[in-house]
C-alpha cells in the first residue's frame, strides 16, 4: 500500500478518466438490486465513482493517498472520502447497501484480506450487495517476480499482488455470501497501445438474518 502512495503522483492518472468496465457491470447490477447508496474502499482520484452517481447512488470512499483524495476534489468529485488505508476500516457506523472495491483486494497479505472481507461485510446492509475485482491467475503477469507465499508475488516494481483462482475465491469469500465470480477483460481506455487486463468479478451478498 505505500508503494502506491509514493508513486502515485508519477502516475496519479495512468489510468485516465473513464470508468472502468467493472465499475459499469457493478452499477448496472446495483441498479438492479435498488442499491442507493455504497462504499468503495480504493476510490482513488474517482474515476469509477462518477458512473454511480449519475444514476443517483450516494458514494462514499475510502483512500490511502492524499494525493489522490485532492486530485478528485479537482476533478469535481463532491462526496465524502475518508483518508486512510481500509486496514482502519470502519470510518464510520454507517452501514451501506452496496461496496464496490476495484483492484484493491489483490494488494493486501493473507490477513489483511480476510480482516477487509470481514470489515466489508460488518458495514453491508442484510440484503446488500459486495462486488470485488481482483487480478486472477489467468492475468500475464501471474508466477513472475518474487514468490513470497502461494500465488503470491512482489513484481520488479515492489508492487505484492495476491493472485486467485476458482478455489481461493471459495475458500476466501464462501462466508462471506458468494454468489457468483467471472473473468472480465479490461480494455485500458486511455491508450490503444496498451493490452487490455484480465480481472475476476466476485460478488458476494449478506444474508437478512
Amino acid at each position: 500500500m505505500e508503494f502506491w502512495e509514493a508513486s502515485f503522483l508519477e502516475k496519479q492518472v495512468m489510468w485516465g478518466y473513464e470508468p472502468t468496465d467493472s465499475a459499469i457491470k457493478a452499477k448496472d447490477i446495483f441498479i438492479d438490486k435498488s442499491v442507493k447508496n455504497i462504499l468503495l474502499p480504493g476510490i482513488g482520484y474517482g474515476r469509477n465513482a462518477k458512473v454511480f452517481i449519475e444514476k443517483g447512488i450516494d458514494v462514499t470512499g475510502i483512500e490511502i493517498s492524499k494525493t489522490a483524495i485532492d486530485l478528485a476534489r479537482k476533478n469535481g468529485l463532491d462526496i465524502p472520502i475518508f483518508h486512510g488505508p481500509v486496514r482502519d476500516m470502519p470510518f464510520n457506523n454507517k452501514q451501506y447497501d452496496g461496496i464496490f472495491s476495484h483492484a484493491l483486494i489483490h494488494l493486501l497479505n493473507q490477513e489483511e484480506r480476510l480482516q477487509f472481507l470481514q470489515d466489508c461485510y460488518n458495514q453491508l446492509k442484510p440484503n446488500g450487495y459486495m462486488i470485488f475485482t481482483t487480478v486472477s491467475k489467468e492475468a500475464p503477469m501471474y508466477g513472475k517476480g518474487k514468490q513470497l507465499d502461494k500465488d503470491y508475488y512482489e513484481t520488479k516494481d515492489g508492487v505484492k499482488l495476491y493472485f486467485y483462482d476458482a478455489e481461493s475465491i471459495d475458500q476466501d469469500f464462501k462466508d462471506y455470501g458468494l454468489v457468483d465470480s467471472f473473468e472480465v477483460e479490461e480494455p485500458n481506455k486511455d491508450s490503444d497501445n496498451k493490452p487490455s487486463m484480465k480481472f475476476t468479478m466476485i460478488i458476494c451478498r449478506k444474508d437478512e438474518k
